[in-house]
């Protein structure tokens, strides 16, 4: 492979030096232009593998540098030079579309590290386009809808931009953030994803940066924060939503300053990160409530990804069908079943409220119940829990708040059921915390196990 070349614009020649000498101490070629005007004549002249640009120029500013060459060299990364601090002009370089940021005065060793990871992208760019990712198989989808969906992500692994991932319950918010690594210079390095929804409040600074031995009762030894653990690679914040609003403030200042700070230590730890978050909830609202942070909201809602829910894309059911049929039989070692006529008619009319991950439920439950290898109606349990308009109509006969118990019940029970009795993945589900599903089910008198029933 020829020597990569570097294109570096900055007004001050002290700064053009300093990124000359350690790209040149990295076997890079450079180029360096003071001005938009003479940046924009050198790209004309030739091609080259990264820019490092200054936001502030004399004739204009970095993000004109990011506009031309998304439109004319799409395929070169373009970092930002920004002023210390000023996080503001970092996300509106991301958003318009930079591959990264670094502040002034510039840390060397984070700067290698962005060029390090740009440059790998030269790699990556022909290995996207000769091999698919494997896992890439498991986004299922020919609908206009999924087909944007995987252009998307093949554009997201390009940049290292925070990306909120959006979208109900069950729809492959996970999967999607897995990818996008999958597909990105990090992913030789960790894929770290933790449910924020599902840490205590009291352990949630430790489990996220980390503690030292002796900084609270229990810590016997120095223990490692999940941003240590994604270090170079990706950190996936799951349920987001969740954090409450004294954490909020501590992961502001991670990701404004790309350090963090283990309980009970006095020195803070540099953290190489690309941040994905997501969640199911409205969170535009919970900003608007008070709930959310909106300077947390701003960092990390940089682009989003919005997964579509499966009744938007029912074109998409028939080759999920046969895909998580033969996923069963291979994990079970049982022939590949059957689906009846009426059967198929009903899974492609279910509006699937649990999406994707509720499909894989009704199946897997079908493939356990049917005879003969054919999946029948009657196998998929869809007039139990979400298939309302199947319903037996009750009468209220004055005593609402006994039907809706009883209404309730019924919903829990069978989200349950479908779950092997696993309280965390039934509260999950039914978009509920597992505070709030152990509470209704005391309320409701409902065993807290059953025989055989798998722990949470």
């Amino acid at each position: 492979m020829t020597q990569p070349t570097a294109l570096i614009i900055d007004d001050e020649p002290d700064i053009r030096e300093l990124l000359d000498i350690t790209l040149q101490r990295m076997n890079v070629n450079t180029c360096s232009a003071g001005t938009v005007g003479e940046a924009m004549a050198l790209l004309e002249k030739q091609p080259f593998d990264l820019c490092l640009a200054d936001m502030r120029l004399p004739d204009g500013n970095g993000i004109d540098i990011v506009h031309h060459i998304a439109a004319t060299h799409p395929d070169m990364p373009v970092a930002m030079i920004t002023a210390h601090g000023n996080m503001d002009t970092a996300v509106e370089a991301l958003k318009a579309g930079a591959f990264d940021f670094v502040s002034k005065p510039v840390d060397l060793p984070v700067l290698r590290k962005l060029v390090e990871t740009a440059l790998r992208l030269r790699t990556f760019g022909d290995k996207d386009t000769q091999e698919a990712s494997p896992s890439e198989n498991d986004l299922l989808g020919k609908s206009a809808a999924m087909r944007g969906i995987r252009g998307m992500i093949g554009k997201l692994a390009r940049s290292q931009a925070p990306v909120f991932v959006s979208g109900e319950s069950g729809t492959g918010k996970e999967l999607a953030s897995r990818l996008i690594h999958d597909k990105s210079p990090r992913s030789e390095k960790p894929f770290v994803a933790v449910n924020c929804g599902a840490i205590p409040g009291e352990l949630m600074e430790s489990e996220l940066f980390g503690h030292v031995k002796g900084s609270f009762t229990g810590a016997t030894h120095d223990k490692e924060g999940l941003f240590q653990a994604a270090d170079g690679g990706t950190l996936l914040l799951d349920e987001v939503a969740d954090l409450p609003l004294s954490m909020q403030v501590k992961l502001l200042r991670a990701i404004q300053e790309k350090r963090v700070r283990p309980v009970g230590s006095a020195q803070e730890i540099k953290i190489d990160v690309r941040l994905i978050s997501a969640s199911h909830k409205d969170i535009n609202q919970m900003v608007a409530n008070g709930e959310f942070r909106q300077d947390l909201f701003y960092r990390l809602h940089v682009i989003e990804l919005i997964m579509p829910p499966l009744r938007d894309r029912r074109e998409d059911i028939p080759v999920m069908l046969d895909h998580i049929l033969s996923r069963v039989s291979n994990d079970t070692g049982i022939s590949k079943p059957r689906i009846e006529r009426e059967a198929l008619k009903a899974l492609y009319e279910h509006d699937y409220p649990g999406n994707v991950r509720e499909l894989e439920n009704i199946l897997e439950r079908a493939c356990a119940l049917c005879e003969d290898g054919l999946i029948q109606a009657s196998d998929l349990g869809l007039n139990s829990v979400y298939h309302h308009t199947e319903t037996p109509q009750r009468q209220v006969n004055g005593d609402l708040e006994g039907y809706l118990a009883e209404v309730e019940r019924e919903v829990i029970e069978q989200a349950l059921a479908t779950t092997h009795w696993n309280r965390t993945a039934a509260a999950k589900k039914l978009g509920l915390t597992l505070r709030s599903m152990r509470y209704r089910m005391e309320k409701l008198g409902l065993e807290q196990s059953e025989p055989g029933a798998e722990e949470d």
